[in-house]
């Protein structure tokens, strides 16, 4: 319980004002902003739908923390800036975190611990303790549950995905990445890279490419090939893409690490076109040589008007000796005043080879990249501290859970408030998230007074309703099966 303060003390002197700080504010709390992202994911039921199908190993009728509750708990840390489980310690209770999962501050209640939060990632019982490792019954149970959570955290991001398109699409770009995530101590399948240096996870992250929105997150070995598990991945998200979206064209778009030969085979197996970064060689150099030169020559006589040039030509028979036909090179060749940069890309797209690498495959920096950062910067993804590789990997789809959100945020409000469209996270918690708010209960509601001088107040209000219009019409489409829509194509 907590001890009453009623200290006072006196700083310095503004003028003919001292400055006084007492302890008799009430209850205050610093992220009040989260609780219209928190009204909108409960409208379109995000964390509780994914809740519902929770594997919990966990003795029901013992349970005080539901997995629907501890999951809020976790994502809504994510957001607000608190990404360690230790971190639950200092907000257990909280009266606006209390408030996000359901519990009324006048309760006397606390929310999960950050060892109960532990315990959940690990789908960790209290029979684990009771018996040695290699007697505990529970240990299977826990680790299957562990895998189908991760599954299940995937395939409800394309679940997601699917349900909030407003208008069908004719056209996905599928964007793969892979990042490095340092790691620290003896973490289960940790390992050195050395392109990276340093003991790291790899995980392979998916998103579709216009939205920004993820489609995957599965955590990896740090010493794997940046294609790794890449194709089965794209399999059982390109059934259900296809399965929602019939006749729904779909780019698979990605760096150097993903340019292999079975990952060409799978696309064009799966009739997917594609576009994926190529490293460069002795024989693409000598394929493109007469190329440079003459760019060499245009730019020793008119490099002073322009500091940067280009040109872009197609390799239409290009075979390397593992691949099993020849296929499409698109060269860039570029000089500016810091030299010559020929950059590469293995492609199926017809069409202009200048438009394919300069409105399709840059691209990427947009998407994933730009996301990728949003995760990592924005929302701690990279803080994957457990011991077990399950847990990190079960940790590592709540961030992109908490991403989720804030996209399908971020696309409610962007025709509304167009100056939010693009904000990224850090943006969104500073500008509307941090904020305090004095908490008022009464026996009918739960206030949360916001200060009047708030400089943001008019972007949350529009924001929220925003949200509300994007809402309502979700809900009719749902009700509703909505008609066809026509965008126009990427390629055009």
């Amino acid at each position: 319980m907590a001890t009453e303060c009623h200290a006072e003390f006196t700083f310095w002197k503004v003028g003919p004002q001292e400055v006084h700080v007492d302890f008799a504010g009430g209850r205050i709390v610093s992220d009040a902003g989260l609780l219209a992202i928190r009204d909108f994911d409960k409208k379109i039921g995000f964390i509780a739908g994914l809740a519902e199908r929770w594997p919990d190993p966990r003795a029901q009728p013992c349970v005080k923390h539901t997995a629907e509750a501890l999951l809020t708990q976790q994502v809504y840390q994510i957001l607000g800036g608190y990404a360690d489980w230790n971190d639950a310690q200092s907000l257990r209770d909280d009266p606006l975190f209390l408030t996000l999962v359901g519990v009324s501050p006048d309760e006397e209640r606390s929310l999960a611990s950050g060892s109960t939060l532990a315990r959940f990632h690990h789908a960790y019982t209290r029979r684990d303790a009771e018996l040695p490792p290699e007697e505990r019954p529970v240990l299977l149970e826990q680790q299957a549950a562990l895998c189908r959570r991760i599954a299940l955290g995937n395939d409800y991001l394309v679940e997601t995905f699917i349900r909030t398109r407003r208008r069908p699409p004719r056209f996905i770009i599928l964007d793969l990445d892979a990042t490095d995530d340092p790691t620290h101590g003896q973490q289960v399948l940790s390992g050195y890279h050395g392109y990276f240096g340093q003991h790291q996870y790899f995980p392979l992250l998916v998103y579709d490419g216009v939205s920004g929105f993820p489609l995957g997150a599965w955590l990896r070995p740090g010493t794997v090939h940046a294609s790794c598990g890449a194709a089965a991945t794209l399999q059982a998200l390109i059934a259900q893409l296809r399965a929602a979206f019939p006749g729904v064209r779909i780019l698979v778009r990605a760096d150097t690490g993903f340019a292999m030969p079975e990952m060409y085979d799978f696309c064009e197996h799966e009739g997917l076109l594609y576009v994926f970064g190529f490293a460069s060689n002795e024989i693409l150099k000598a394929r493109t040589a007469a190329w440079l030169a003459d760019l060499e020559e245009y730019y020793h006589w008119y490099g002073h008007r322009e500091r940067s040039v280009q040109r872009f030509e197609v390799i239409n028979d290009y075979q390397a000796q593992t691949w099993s036909r020849p296929r499409r090179i698109i060269a860039k060749i570029e000089i500016n005043p810091c030299g010559t940069n020929r950059r590469f890309t293995v492609t199926n797209l017809p069409g202009n080879p200048r438009s394919i690498y300069q409105h399709v495959y840059v691209k990427r920096g947009d998407v994933p990249e730009s996301p990728i950062g949003e995760l990592k910067k924005g929302l701690c993804g990279d803080r994957l501290s457990s011991h077990r590789f399950r847990a990190n990997a079960m940790k590592l789809v709540e961030h992109m859970m908490a991403y989720a959100l804030v996209v399908l945020y971020r696309e409610a409000v962007a025709d509304a408030v167009p100056e939010l469209a693009k904000a990224e996270v850090s943006t969104w918690r500073q500008l509307l998230w941090k904020v305090g708010a004095r908490v008022v209960t009464t026996g009918r509601r739960i206030w949360f007074h916001f200060s009047e001088t708030w400089p943001f107040r008019a972007l949350w209000i529009r924001a929220h309703e925003a949200a509300e219009v994007f809402v309502r019409h979700l809900q009719q489409l749902w009700e509703h099966a909505a008609p066809p829509g026509r965008e126009p194509d990427l390629l055009m």
